[in-house]
């Protein structure tokens, strides 16, 4: 029994990092802020704003994304627009490491704290 857990939490770990990463990168590139640890609270701070109101019926998504772009823009210098270019920067970030990733090591994880990813 421990044997699955410990496996989910290994791909928990590894997803929250790469979504951390990926958000780094755009925190570096836009913001220019130099701080992993920083980035990898702040995906997993997106990734609970996401799940609180993504259940909402038609706009629940919608609502998501501007939430989680507003951990962004709450944990950045910088406003909306600042954040929504990080997003969108942290976004293909994550696609990258994640296609890197999975090509190399076949093991189809994703970026926690990065929707779409």
């Amino acid at each position: 029994m421990p044997i699955p857990f410990v496996g989910s939490l290994v791909a928990f770990v590894v997803a929250l990092l790469v979504g951390g990463f990926a958000i780094y990168v755009s925190a570096r590139v836009v913001a220019d802020v130099d701080d992993y640890s920083r980035a990898v609270v702040t995906a997993l701070l997106g990734a609970i704003g996401w799940a609180v109101v993504s259940w909402i019926p038609l706009i629940g998504s919608i609502i998501a994304l501007i939430v989680w772009i507003g951990v962004l823009k709450w944990r950045y210098p910088g406003g909306w627009g600042t954040a929504a270019t990080m997003g969108l920067v942290a976004w293909v970030a994550a696609l990258l490491v994640l296609f890197v990733v999975n090509a190399v090591l076949d093991i189809g994880i994703g970026a926690f704290g990065v929707p779409g990813a």
